[in-house]
This record gives structure tokens, C-alpha cells and sequence, in this order.
């Protein structure tokens, strides 16, 4: 296929990510007879026009929704910009604070983050989570139980949701998949649905954090309303700026970063 122009080159690329939902850089540079540079610069042009998602070292067609891949591949997704936003979100955590965190993996780039604050006290029911602070000295963490998710890692059921309502915390700190200012705040896993719910009940602010690729879109349950909202943590994009503008309409505070 050497020589053909850009654009029948990305109508080539987008047949060959509805017919494998992936494909790597090399594969589409050896395909193309061309670079890896100018594939990755196709890939990039593509993602910005909603066309595909990029992950690390290749692209994912959009049909195949992100809770379909690997923990490993959703951390790529968007990964400078859930770092961004992990350490926005610590900025506004204080020393002694309780916490209730969800489970996702913007809430493990955060726990991440967490080292730099003490005295803190982490309710959760995601084991990644836990994983990430358990050798923090400064944080006491909660591990909820309940049934297990074996490829999300994230407890759910009765006994969990009967174990979080013992606590209050300051803050709950929630991973979302859809945000939106008509809808609110969904999530493409129903089992976490009641979970998150009481998180947001029995906290004082909620800090809902969701990189530019959530914001408009709505999953598969919902979590709560807007009004249901203190905070929303995102990163800077063009195509969300209509959005995070009716958000603000409806009273959220929106940090871009």
C-alpha cells in the first residue's frame, strides 16, 4: 500500500480497526511501507476527530468501549492526562482528611500521588487502590469486602455496601465513565453503582474525576445527578469546552489542568 494518499490511508487504517478492534504502529508502518512518525501522526489526527483511541504503541477502534481492555491497556489510555489530573485532585486533599475512593484507573494514578500528603485515611474497594498505599505509612486503608470482580479488582455486593455505611469521610473521590450536565455522573459497571452512591452520601465534598474522553458521554448506569457533584477534575480539551461550560451552569466547580 506504499504511496497512496493520507486519506485512503486512514479509511484503510479504520477498516482494519472495525475488522481487529486493534492494531499496533509497527504493524501500520510495515503495512503502509512508510514510518512509524507518520503512522503515529495519523493515529493522533484520527483520535482528535473521535475516529479511534490511542493506547500505548498502537490504537483501539471506538466501537470497542475501554472497560473491554486490559487494566494495563485502560492505564495507557489518556495516561499523561490522568496523571495530570491525579495530582490536580491531591492539591485539594488535606493532611488528615478521610477519603472514600472508587474504584478506576485515574483513582490509581492518584493513589499514587498520595505520598505527599499524612495522616490520611483511604476507604475503598478497589484492590489496585490499596495496592498502591499499603506500604504508605502515612495512610490507614480501608480494604471494603464483599464479592470480587476478578478482572476489574473491585469489591462489590452486600457486604460491601453494609461495610462502608460504619464510615463518613471528608472527601469521596470518584472515577467516572460518562459526565454529563443533562445526565450526570455513569458508570459502565452496575455492580459499583450502590457503592459509589453511598460514597457520595456519606462524604461532605465530592471530587468526580474523568479525563477529556468521559465528558459528554454517558455509561451504561448512572451514579448520581449533577446536582449530586461538588467538584469535577479534567484535563484541558477543545472538543469538551461546550460541556464543561453547562457544567459550570449548573454550579460545578471544573478544574482543567
Amino acid at each position: 500500500m506504499k504511496g497512496i494518499s493520507t486519506s485512503r490511508r486512514m479509511d484503510s487504517i479504520l477498516d482494519m480497526l472495525n475488522e481487529k478492534g486493534n492494531i499496533t504502529v509497527s504493524e501500520l508502518a510495515e503495512e503502509f511501507g512508510i514510518s512509524e512518525v507518520t503512522i503515529r501522526s495519523d493515529l493522533t489526527g484520527m483520535e482528535r476527530a473521535g475516529l479511534l483511541r490511542r493506547i500505548h504503541g498502537g490504537a483501539i477502534s471506538t466501537r470497542r468501549a475501554s472497560y473491554e481492555l486490559s487494566h494495563s491497556d485502560r492505564m495507557e489510555l489518556n495516561k499523561d492526562a490522568k496523571i495530570r489530573i491525579a495530582k490536580a485532585c491531591v492539591d485539594l486533599v488535606k493532611d488528615g482528611d478521610a477519603l472514600m475512593i472508587d474504584y478506576g484507573t485515574t483513582t490509581r494514578y492518584l493513589a499514587r500521588e498520595l505520598a505527599e500528603r499524612g495522616n490520611l485515611t483511604v476507604v475503598t474497594n478497589a484492590l489496585l487502590v490499596a495496592q498502591e498505599l499499603i506500604y504508605n505509612r502515612s495512610v490507614n486503608v480501608l480494604l471494603l469486602g464483599g464479592n470480587l470482580d476478578l478482572q476489574y479488582q473491585f469489591t462489590f455486593g452486600n457486604d460491601t455496601v453494609a461495610q462502608i455505611q460504619r464510615y463518613r469521610a471528608d472527601k469521596a473521590i470518584i472515577s467516572a465513565d460518562g459526565v454529563t450536565s443533562a445526565h450526570g455522573i455513569t458508570t459502565y459497571h452496575h455492580q459499583d453503582v450502590e457503592l459509589c452512591r453511598l460514597m457520595i452520601e456519606r462524604s461532605n465534598e465530592v471530587i468526580v474525576i474523568a479525563d477529556h474522553s468521559k465528558i459528554g458521554k454517558e455509561g451504561f448506569s448512572n451514579i448520581t445527578g449533577i446536582c449530586g457533584v461538588d467538584i469535577l477534575v479534567t484535563n484541558k480539551c477543545d472538543d469538551s469546552k461546550a460541556e464543561l461550560d453547562a457544567l459550570r451552569g449548573k454550579g460545578i466547580v471544573v478544574m482543567e489542568v
